[in-house]
C-alpha cells in the first residue's frame, strides 16, 4: 500500500503546490494559451495520481484485479509492490476513489447535458425570432441580427454555427469592430474552449471542497477569455478589439466602481492596450514541454518498485 499512498500525497501535493505557483507567477496573462495547457496538465496530473492509487489499491484488495493488472508482469515485479498487505484498507481507498470517478464522468455528463439544452433552447428562440427566409439553408459563419436594446454578440455553436448580433451592438460596433468581436467568438469555437470549461465547470461542481478545482474553473473562464482577445487583436489590432470590449460592455456598468460579474473586463480591455510582452519563444517550448512531464511523474511513481525489482 506504500505506492497508492505515495500517489495520492503527489496528487494533493500537485493540487496545493501547483495553483500557488501559477498564482504567483506573471507570464499567464502574457501567454493564456501557455496557460490553459499548463493548467490542464496540472489537472491531468492529479487525476492520474487518483486513477493510478485506485488500480493498484483495488489490485491489492481482490485478485481478480489483480491477475488482470500485473498478467504480464513477472513474479518478482508482482511481489514488489506487496500487495497483499492492508487489504481492508486498500478496498475502501478503490471504493471511495472509484466512487469519485463515476461522479466525475456523471459531473461532466451533467454539464454537456445542459449546455446542449441551452443551446437548444438559444437555438429555437432564434428561429423564432429571426427564421430562415424561403430557400436560405444554414451555413456556417452565419450572421443573425436580431432586435434588440441591450448590446451583445454571441457565438451560436452546434451543426449550423454562426454570430448572433443585437441591433444595438450594430449602432455601437463601428468599423472593423464587428470583424474583431466575430474573430473573437470564432476564436472560442475553433480552440473548442467549450470543452474546458464543461470539464472545469464538471470538476469543480462535482467536488466543490477541492480548491485546485475551484481554481481550474476560475482560470478556464479568465484564460480562454484572453485567449480569444488574442486571437482577434492579431487580426484586427489590440486597440479595435479593445474598443469593441468597451462598446459592448459600457451600458452594463462593467467600467463603473462597484464590482460586477463581468469585473475582469477592464482589466482584459488594460491587457489589450497596454500590448504586454510575450514570452521569448524558447522559454514557451520549455514550459509547456515541463507542463506535458507533470502528468507523467505519476505513472513514473507507480512504476518505481516494478522498475526496481526488475534491475
Amino acid at each position: 500500500m506504500m505506492v497508492p499512498a505515495a500517489l495520492l500525497l503527489l496528487g494533493a501535493l500537485t493540487a496545493v503546490v501547483a495553483p500557488r505557483l501559477l498564482a504567483r507567477a506573471d507570464w499567464p496573462d502574457h501567454e493564456p494559451v501557455v496557460a490553459l495547457w499548463v493548467w490542464q496538465c496540472v489537472v491531468a496530473a492529479v487525476l492520474m495520481c487518483c486513477a493510478l492509487s485506485m488500480t493498484l489499491s483495488a489490485a491489492a484488495a481482490w485478485q481478480a484485479v489483480r491477475g488482470h493488472v500485473f498478467a504480464p508482469a513477472p513474479r518478482a515485479v508482482v511481489e514488489a509492490y506487496v500487495l497483499g498487505a492492508s487489504r481492508p484498507w486498500a478496498a475502501a481507498t478503490a471504493v471511495a476513489l472509484a466512487c469519485g470517478g463515476l461522479w466525475t464522468a456523471a459531473m461532466l455528463v451533467r454539464e454537456v447535458v445542459r449546455a446542449r439544452g441551452r443551446r437548444r433552447s438559444r437555438r429555437t428562440e432564434l428561429l423564432v425570432r429571426a427564421p430562415l427566409l424561403p430557400g436560405e439553408e444554414p451555413r456556417p459563419d452565419r450572421l443573425v441580427v436580431l432586435e434588440g436594446e441591450r448590446a451583445d454578440a454571441w457565438w451560436l455553436t452546434g451543426t449550423a454555427p454562426g454570430l448572433v448580433v443585437t441591433t444595438a451592438a450594430l449602432r455601437r460596433l463601428k468599423g472593423r469592430q464587428l470583424d474583431a468581436v466575430l474573430a473573437h467568438e470564432q476564436g472560442h469555437a475553433r480552440a473548442r474552449h467549450d470543452w474546458l470549461l464543461h470539464c472545469s465547470g464538471a470538476l469543480a461542481n462535482g467536488f466543490p471542497q477541492v480548491p485546485v478545482f475551484a481554481s481550474f474553473r476560475a482560470e478556464m473562464h479568465r484564460l480562454v477569455e484572453l485567449a480569444a482577445d488574442d486571437m482577434a487583436s492579431r487580426r484586427f489590432g489590440r486597440l479595435t478589439t479593445a474598443l469593441a470590449l468597451v462598446e459592448l460592455n459600457e451600458d452594463r456598468g462593467v467600467f463603473g466602481p462597484s464590482p460586477t460579474p463581468h469585473a475582469h473586463l477592464p482589466l482584459r480591455v488594460h491587457r489589450l492596450l497596454t500590448a504586454p510582452d510575450r514570452l521569448p519563444p524558447f522559454r514557451r517550448l520549455r514550459l509547456t514541454a515541463a507542463a506535458a512531464l507533470v502528468p507523467v511523474v505519476p505513472v513514473l511513481v507507480a512504476f518505481v518498485p516494478g522498475l526496481r525489482a526488475l534491475g
